[in-house]
């Protein structure tokens, strides 16, 4: 039976990954492997029910790629980003054509998150 997914997306420095994932979208750390100095890394990261792995191994995962996330209290993650700026980015929160209030970040290796909270019919 099928029970989650974990998306792994391409790092190319450990230290511009921690700002933007935990400093800034406020992840947590719950693992970081390496083989031995200076090998890459594998981190994973968690927020909430998200959990995201990080890796700088060549042949994981394309630079580029891009994470749907749905959430609730959309409203309340956008302040709390917009409370401490990324230097690099600036969201914006948009009401979506497919019905849901969303933003998207970019991080500093090309990954899109799209953070999305589906909008109640009236």
């Amino acid at each position: 039976m099928l029970q989650k997914t974990i998306s792994i997306l391409r790092i190319f420095d450990v230290a511009k990954a921690k700002e933007f994932y935990i400093n800034w979208l406020g992840f947590k750390i719950e693992w970081e492997h390496q083989f031995e100095e200076n090998t890459p890394f594998y981190i994973g990261i968690k927020r909430d029910n998200i959990e995201i792995h990080l890796s700088e191994h060549y042949g994981d995962a394309t630079p580029g790629s891009k994470v749907f996330v749905i959430c609730d209290g959309i409203q309340k993650y956008y302040e709390e980003l917009q409370s401490r700026p990324y230097k690099y980015y600036r969201p914006c929160l948009e009401k979506t054509f497919y019905g849901a209030l969303e933003f998207s970040v970019q991080d500093p290796f090309g990954n899109k998150l799209s953070f999305n909270e589906y909008l109640k019919e009236e």
